[in-house]
């Protein structure tokens, strides 16, 4: 079968396309067909090991020390089973489903085998195995990080930095489902984008003084890591919560939040974003547009 693989930590060119014996799935597994990856912000992370800090240690612990510790990137996936292990009983062959594999990565391929209690769940009818799977990596992590602020239990206002990226616009999705009142700080070539999702206040960063253009929110959420609490402490009303994706809570993914997209998808409420599409053979090309910092939304890998 055919994997991208990567040997080092570099940039995009480090990943190559290779050809690998296809995996059997063991009694408690399950052999799904890969349809669609993404390329998203954790993914050219962990291929550029853009880490900093004392987080450098740790990730090199978490992913591999010199290089990654598996070779097959991709968090992401959706897919078709294609053979299920004798002891498995949630899913049968056939079944179209989506998930996340975390640290454990691998979907930059077109075939994987998951354990039948793996982050995964059924792909609903009406969307696409790309649409899906664009929407696993930005809503999973927009509601870790919500829910820790309680958006879904009290209106609130709400500030999303970085409102164009696939966390970003699934902030930004979440919250507004939840009744708040969400503001989002984005360049000027993201304006159009944000406005379309539903926000109305919008902050160009590229205007400089950034704390200077806000208003008070109760909670800011900081989806690209660029800044820090002391640059917006103004910024946050008296109890205000702020949110990075660069602090040392790192988010974790379940079950019941894949089924929570679902939900939000089904009720229009968290449609997909997709800004382009590339095939397994174009993953080079995929990561160096993810790097350049143009991307609106989610970038698509169809492995089919």
């Amino acid at each position: 079968m055919k994997v991208i693989y990567c040997e080092t930590y570099g940039p995009p060119e480090v990943l190559r396309l290779v050809e690998i014996s296809k995996p059997q799935p063991k009694n408690n597994e399950i052999l799904v067909k890969i349809q669609a990856t993404t390329v998203n912000s954790g993914d050219v992370r962990v291929r550029g090991f853009v880490v900093s800090g004392l987080k450098k240690l740790l990730m090199r612990l978490v992913l591999g020390w010199s290089r990654p510790r598996n070779p097959v990137l991709g968090l992401v996936f959706s897919g078709i089973i294609e053979e299920v292990g004798r002891d498995v009983t949630k899913f049968q062959v056939g079944d179209e489903i989506f998930g996340m594999t975390g640290f454990r990565m691998g979907t930059y391929a077109e075939y994987i085998c998951l354990k039948e209690s793996s982050v995964q769940a059924k792909k609903p009818a009406q969307s696409s195995f790309g649409e899906i799977a664009a929407l696993v990596f930005g809503g999973t992590t927009a509601l870790y990080f919500l829910k820790k602020a309680g958006i879904h239990k009290a209106k609130k206002s709400v500030l999303v930095i970085g409102g164009t990226g696939s966390v970003g616009v699934a902030s930004i999705q979440y919250a507004l489902s939840c009744g708040a009142e969400v503001s989002a700080v984005c360049g000027p070539s993201g304006m159009a984008l944000v406005k379309k999702l539903g926000v109305e206040k919008v902050y160009d960063y590229s205007k400089g003084n950034l704390d200077a253009q806000l208003d008070t929110y109760d909670v800011i959420f900081d989806t690209v890591g660029k800044y820090s609490k002391k640059d917006f402490i103004k910024n946050l009303s008296p109890k205000g919560i702020y949110l990075t994706v660069e602090s040392w809570d790192v988010a974790t993914e379940s079950i019941e939040m894949l089924e929570e997209i679902v939900s939000l998808l089904k009720a229009g409420k968290m449609p997909a974003v997709i800004d382009r599409t590339f095939s397994l053979e174009q993953i080079v090309d995929a990561h160096r547009y993810v790097d350049s910092g143009r991307k609106k939304g989610n970038v698509v890998i169809q492995v089919v």
